[in-house]
């Protein structure tokens, strides 16, 4: 069966990633791609069509799946308009505040919804293994730290949020300290969150757990961001058909 996807913010670093991922996958169909800012661009040989369009492109080109990477204001539009046409919606957007979660979920109560801030299988393990690594270590210090392009506008990253959800849900911690300066000793049961922003950085996360004469660090580095790309493709396709409700990206590797 092939999936027929659209994919907002087309013209995008990821959006760009997304439809080269789609087009190359056999088992995939781009069938519409919209971006905000006017445009009479083609990529990867789809053509980009204006995202005032886009619930007239829903019902016209019929997609099983919608894949987004774009902001939180543009995004929760889009997955609205998902869910009146009954469109399964897939987003790797970041940055969302509370009113954009609520309308996620009600999105979901029509749609299926995906949301993960990151979609490289390795994160998802590093995930997995964290949780167990703060279990087993006991009062030890956490440090994180992420690492992305100059152009990224939240931080901390998704990634890292994602990740210090997993900490903080397997260990007694008593908040969040973000970079230190001038006199700032570490305080008891602080997770130490740091963001840097340069160049052209993929993505970097790394966690540091400290104590008793040793140290352990567990660190994942995505080298292009068709490693998101893939697995965002991956999503949509798990997600065609599905019944209206949240998914994880878990459930997508888990199969």
């Amino acid at each position: 069966m092939t999936v027929r996807v659209g994919v907002t913010g087309a013209t995008g670093r990821m959006g760009r990633e997304v439809l080269a991922a789609v087009v190359d996958r056999p088992d995939c169909e781009p069938v519409l791609a919209v971006n905000r800012t006017p445009t009479a661009e083609t990529v990867a040989g789809v053509a980009v069509e204006p995202a005032g369009e886009f619930a007239a492109l829903l019902a016209d080109r019929e997609p099983a799946v919608v894949i987004d990477f774009t902001g939180p204001e543009s995004a929760t539009e889009y997955a609205t308009a998902c869910a009146e046409a009954g469109v399964a919606f897939v987003t790797g957007t970041t940055g969302f505040d509370d009113d954009d979660r609520e309308t996620l979920a009600a999105a979901s109560e029509s749609t299926a919804v995906l949301h993960a801030p990151n979609f490289a299988r390795g994160v998802q393990t590093l995930a997995n293994v964290l949780g167990e690594a703060v279990r087993s270590l006991p009062g030890y210090d956490v440090e994180l730290v992420e690492t992305h392009h100059n152009g990224k506008r939240d931080a901390p990253s998704g990634t890292a949020n994602r990740l210090l959800a997993e900490i903080e849900a397997h260990g007694e911690f008593t908040g969040r300290t973000h970079g230190r300066a001038g006199e700032s000793p570490r305080e008891a049961g602080e997770i130490g969150v740091h963001a840097l922003r340069a160049g052209e950085v993929t993505g970097s996360h790394e966690v540091l757990l400290a104590g008793d004469g040793e140290e352990l660090r567990l660190s994942h580095r995505a080298g292009d961001r068709g490693v998101f790309a893939a697995g965002a493709v991956d999503a949509a396709v798990y997600l065609a058909g599905r019944d209206p409700g949240r998914y994880e990206f878990s459930e997508v590797i888990e199969g």
